[in-house]
């Protein structure tokens, strides 16, 4: 009896099979849904400003175990984007004191950020080396431990420049109404609201397409 069960089942995924992939199909064919896969913005405007090309914008924070999962497969697709997309990270600038946004802008004014990024992640989630709640002093030390001067970073951390680009990050985060990290967001206008992490490169890769054709402002 169990076998005869087995059978049946195999037998019934067969069947499904096809419908299955055919709804995926379709599902790409009519493209993302307002509403379901991204909201708009109105007005909304790129983080990095007007220059002709295509942003893609991920909002993160280094402390968030999700955005640590997903940055090996986010790099992936990023080196493959054609010349027509930009892509940006952000830091969650939910506390504009958090030190480890501030790094991450002391980084890249710095060139160094190729070199951080994906080492803060491990520093936090495999390695021990930084707690969640890391002060400036101890991003200073790791930022050090990347090539930049410990003690000039943690000057350029709790700079005025710095302290306007926290601004800046929590105003874009209140307007696009973030509601977790990752989140990727296309022409700083469309925010992706996806179900899994292939969801959003999918969701984006859509977006991009669309408005590449004139189909999306």
């Amino acid at each position: 009896m169990i076998r005869a069960r087995g059978v049946l089942f195999a037998l019934l995924c067969l069947v499904l099979a096809p419908v299955a992939g055919t709804t995926a199909v379709a599902q790409d064919a009519q493209g993302p849904v307002e509403g379901t896969d991204y909201t708009v913005v109105e007005g909304g405007q790129p983080w990095g400003g007007t220059d002709g090309k295509i942003e893609v914008l991920e909002v993160f924070a280094y402390t968030c175990g999700h955005c640590a999962e997903f940055q090996p497969m986010l790099a992936t697709w990023v080196r493959r984007q054609p010349a027509d997309v930009r892509f940006e990270y952000l830091p969650a600038a939910y506390d504009t004191g958090n030190a480890f946004g501030r790094g991450f802008f002391v980084a890249r004014a710095k060139g160094a950020l190729d070199r951080v990024h994906a080492p803060m992640f491990r520093a936090v989630h495999d390695d021990g080396l930084l707690a969640h709640n890391a002060t400036l002093d101890e991003v200073a030390w790791f930022l050090g431990q990347h090539g930049i001067d410990r003690t000039a970073a943690k000057v350029a951390m709790a700079s005025p420049e710095v302290d306007g680009l926290m601004q800046r990050a929590r105003e874009f985060q209140l307007r696009i109404r973030l509601r977790g990290t990752p989140t990727l967001v296309v022409a700083g206008r469309y925010v992706v609201t996806p179900r899994t992490h292939a969801d959003a490169l999918r969701i984006t890769e859509q977006l991009v397409a669309r408005i590449r054709s004139g189909d999306l402002p």
